[in-house]
């Protein structure tokens, strides 16, 4: 391909100070430039729930943490499960954990500030490299080199970089690390983000609106959407497995809580088998939690980062209101819809009970 020109952070950050999103985590441009200093604890906050989810997806979960933990000490001080069940919904349950850990940490080793630096925030349960140097450059304005997705997407365009993901990584964070500079740091990686989720999208790139299509090697090859290169993708493993769901005559449902550690550790969820791969054998209703006359409702399908599970639906409504075994409760009718319920849990309540876990007006 024909060498270009690298790309120039000055124009990205003349094209952020005119298109820069507006976030509630965000200060903006205009805003820094007045002096408005970022809260570390709002970007944390933020570049945790973003984790492998979408902003429309985060803005409600954000702005429902701040309302009722305000700062880290108040976060930190809160009880588990009510964390838990203010997360439930927005996936990837090992963030909530670490984001508590993380909160006490802060607030019993650092005197409730977060440290400034990329080393000691990889220090804090469950910020790894990228969110440490997202945290760095955005709260502190260090000049710390943010690469997530977008960054990912927008750099292997603009040098066309022909190895793979995820081998390719080191190369993209070398390359923005060489543009990132030390004047607004927090800004440019900010605005490397917007490029990505407005312009330079993972298919139909807006090429014309990009500030840097005259620098992007990709582009002036008309390849643009054969960047990033990934490899492909291998077959997801099945599992399978049968969810109990029993509801009393007053609407209360049956449940229990996870396992802290493994996958949704520390979550709700209604009674069930192990998760085993497709040919293991079935559960029936011989297993069930309770006694009670079990009906078949179908299957939910849910898919997790690592496997596709297909769980059988059994639901029961026992005439009698019987007690909950060790380590289950009713949870009433007016409670469930704050129970901290995954959203396969949830599948399994209303395929079992239409609008059991909405909330009531």
């Amino acid at each position: 391909m024909t060498a270009l020109p690298p790309p120039s952070p000055a124009t990205l950050l003349a094209w952020y100070d005119r298109h820069a999103r507006r976030l509630p985590w965000r200060i903006g441009p205009a805003d820094r430039r007045r002096g408005v200093t970022p809260d570390p604890y709002r970007v944390w906050l933020s570049e945790i729930m973003l984790q492998q989810t979408t902003v429309a997806a985060v803005k409600p979960y954000f702005e429902g943490f701040l309302a009722r933990w305000p700062d880290v000490a108040a976060l930190a001080a809160a009880p588990s499960e009510e964390v838990m069940k203010a997360w439930a919904g927005l996936g990837y349950y090992s963030r909530a954990r670490n984001l508590k850990a993380a909160a006490e940490t802060v607030a019993r080793e650092h005197g409730g500030r977060f440290p400034a630096t990329e080393a000691g925030l990889t220090s804090l349960p469950g910020i790894g490299s990228y969110t440490a140097a997202a945290i760095a450059a955005i709260a502190f304005d260090q000049p710390a080199a943010v690469v997530d997705g977008n960054v990912e997407r927008v750099l292997s365009r603009v040098f066309a970089v022909e190895t793979p993901l995820p081998a390719a990584k080191t190369e993209i964070r070398r390359l923005q690390a060489g543009l990132t500079q030390k004047e607004r740091p927090g800004d440019y990686a900010q605005a490397m983000m917007d490029l990505g989720a407005t312009i330079c999208t993972p298919r139909r790139p807006a090429c014309s609106l990009c500030p840097w299509s005259e620098n992007c090697a990709a582009h002036a090859a008309g390849i643009e959407e054969s960047f990033p290169v990934k490899p492909n993708k291998a077959a997801r493993p099945e599992r399978t497995g049968t969810a109990f769901v029993a509801r009393r005559r007053d609407g209360a449902v049956l449940l229990r809580r996870r396992a802290e550690k493994g996958l949704l550790g520390g979550m709700t969820e209604v009674p069930g088998s192990d998760w085993l791969p497709s040919a293991g054998p079935a559960s029936t209703a011989a297993t069930a939690p309770i006694a009670a006359s079990w009906q078949a409702k179908g299957v939910v399908v849910h898919v997790f980062t690592h496997f596709r599970l297909t769980l059988s639906i059994l639901a029961a409504e026992p005439a009698d209101n019987p007690a909950a075994p060790e380590g289950h409760w009713w949870s009433s009718a007016e409670e469930l819809p704050g129970e901290a319920l995954p959203s396969v849990m949830k599948k399994a309540i209303e395929t079992a009970f239409p609008g059991a876990t909405k909330r009531r007006r």
